[in-house]
């Protein structure tokens, strides 16, 4: 089965989408996970992500699970009007 056949073109500008693994930023109850080495399709002209059923299962599972490889700390600032001058 070829890459066209899982992903087809992207459903928003009609590039090709080719796979790669990428990290997902995948909130779940209020809390912010990351999850690695994630398989999904890139559209190669506007980066539109794609995933398989099969992988979206696998991160809901996933992130139910307790399985954690490692903790970051991660720095949490709030954009105010006086920015957008």
């Amino acid at each position: 089965m070829s890459i066209k056949d899982v992903y087809g073109d992207c459903g928003y500008c009609g590039g090709e989408v080719d796979e790669q693994k990428i990290r997902v930023d995948f909130w779940w109850e209020g809390k912010l996970y990351l999850i690695e080495d994630v398989p999904a399709g890139i559209c190669k002209q506007c980066g539109e992500k794609y995933f398989t059923a099969k992988v979206s299962k696998g991160m809901d599972e996933l992130v139910k699970s307790q399985v954690v490889e490692r903790t970051l700390q991660i720095p949490v600032k709030r954009f105010k009007e006086a920015y957008a001058v």
